[in-house]
């Protein structure tokens, strides 16, 4: 099997949401001993994964820095953080195919995501990022272009655009590493987001892409078997927080569908994880949403909440 596996945050920090290097180190080294037991049962995976923390980590430090150096554009971020956690993942993933035996080449690619000028998220933004700020502070950034809101009680909050993944813009060099026998890292944080001017030239542009849309869209351009979406819980809940709150396994595309009109995944949570799987199962592949410990198991014996067009009985 061909399996995309797109790594939640859970995997990329501590247990208590800490994002300092060593815990980010030990989390990412845990988690590739799972990537390298699916690799090591002889499947072709590729690995994409969020970035929310470690690009909060630099928004920070935009904001400290801001009276001495310009803030670092959103795009840059993004790149940033792929580069480090991919070579994060290498330095992991190496090791542990190597426990097991396999003789696979591992590569990270930092990858562009062509967005829409045009998308309607650009004229309303409304992705929230970073820390809560007072207004002083706060107006500090909007004098640098930033776009924040007044939330009240808890101060102020810069909010940027997410606009939907448009096309992979890497993804012959993606294809050519994944032809070569690699295991690749790719698409970290949903992409670095860009746009093509009039003239056909790109640019990067300030907004964050959902990871797990652009998960289902590469998936979907790899012509994978499975897109894995690891979380930290073994299922997607229906009923949740209620005395009827039950697990999803084998569901047909239809049924999540309805489930989702129902309002039955948050739109912070679960919901934008849903939308992805639904996305790469109607174009004809499988989606499971599972934990990461369980993605072996999600692939050789259908584990998790599995969304396919045609489900056994």
């Amino acid at each position: 099997m061909r399996v995309l596996v797109a790594l939640g945050g859970n995997a990329m920090t501590a247990p208590d949401g800490s994002a300092h290097p060593a815990a980010q180190v030990r989390a990412i080294s845990g988690a590739m001993e799972h990537v390298a037991e699916l690799v090591a049962a002889g499947h072709e995976v590729v690995l994409t994964h969020g970035n929310g923390p470690q690009v909060g980590n630099l928004l920070v430090k935009n904001e400290i820095a801001a009276h001495v150096v310009p803030p670092v554009p959103l795009d840059w971020c993004g790149a940033q953080t792929q580069g480090t956690i991919g070579f994060t993942i290498l330095d992991a993933l190496e090791p542990a195919l190597a426990r097991r035996d396999v003789a696979r080449p591992v590569a990270a690619l930092v990858t562009r995501t062509l967005v829409d000028a045009d998308d309607p998220h650009f004229r309303e933004p409304t992705k929230p990022v970073g820390r809560y700020l007072p207004a002083d502070q706060a107006q500090q950034m909007i004098e640098h272009g930033q776009h924040w809101e007044d939330r009240g009680d808890k101060g102020w909050r810069r909010v940027v655009a997410s606009p939907t993944p448009v096309e992979i813009l890497d993804l012959g060099a993606i294809r050519s590493l994944v032809g070569s026998g690699h295991v690749v890292v790719a698409a970290g944080g949903g992409g670095i987001p860009v746009v093509r001017d009039p003239d056909g030239s790109l640019r990067g542009v300030e907004a964050v892409i959902d990871k797990d849309l652009t998960a289902a869209l590469l998936a979907r351009a790899l012509e994978c078997d499975i897109l894995i979406i690891a979380t930290d819980v073994d299922h997607a809940m229906v009923d949740y927080g209620t005395p009827d709150e039950r697990p999803l396994g084998f569901t047909s595309l239809a049924q999540m569908e309805e489930f989702a009109a129902a309002g039955q995944f948050a739109s912070g949570s679960m919901g934008p994880k849903v939308d992805a799987a639904m996305r790469f199962a109607a174009s004809g592949g499988r989606s499971i949403i599972t934990s990461l410990e369980h993605i072996t198991d999600a692939v050789e014996r259908e584990f998790g909440t599995v969304i396919d067009t045609s489900p056994e009985d």
